[in-house]
């Protein structure tokens, strides 16, 4: 993958985890790059991103002690899930990544043209997250 197209994937990991961006602009940003979707693993603490020629990169994301759940409490993600979509006061993503966490998720797929986040548990239980998006 080209240097530009790593930058641009870094930049929005990095806006995440520091708050300098929300998940539209991420994903706005990532879709303008050619990017069709990207991974969070929490158990490896990377994410990848994932372009339609099947490249890809793969990036170190924060580290997190919170331990994963044995089983995937959906309602609990959810609202972690809602408070990202509302920016609730006090919202981070980091403090996100904690609540789904202990909430059994193992980690996450974003499909930008599935328009879903696909959340997933230690024993492959999903939820399943709509979301709209426009083309850049």
């Amino acid at each position: 993958m080209d240097a530009s197209r790593i930058a641009t994937a870094q930049a929005c990991l990095d806006g995440a985890e520091s708050g300098a961006m929300t998940f539209p602009q991420i994903v706005e940003r990532l879709m303008a790059e050619g990017f069709e979707s990207y991974a969070v693993d929490f158990r490896r603490a990377c994410a990848t991103y994932y372009r339609p020629d099947g490249d890809s990169v793969v990036l170190s994301t924060h580290r997190d002690d919170t331990p994963i759940a044995p089983s995937l409490d959906t309602a609990a993600v959810q609202a972690a899930i809602r408070e990202a979509q509302g920016m609730v006061a006090g919202y981070t993503y980091v403090g996100f990544c904690k609540k789904v966490r202990a909430a059994g998720c193992a980690g996450y797929m974003v499909s930008f043209s599935g328009r879903r986040a696909v959340y997933f548990g230690r024993t492959a239980e999903t939820h399943v997250e709509l979301f709209p998006i426009q083309a850049p």
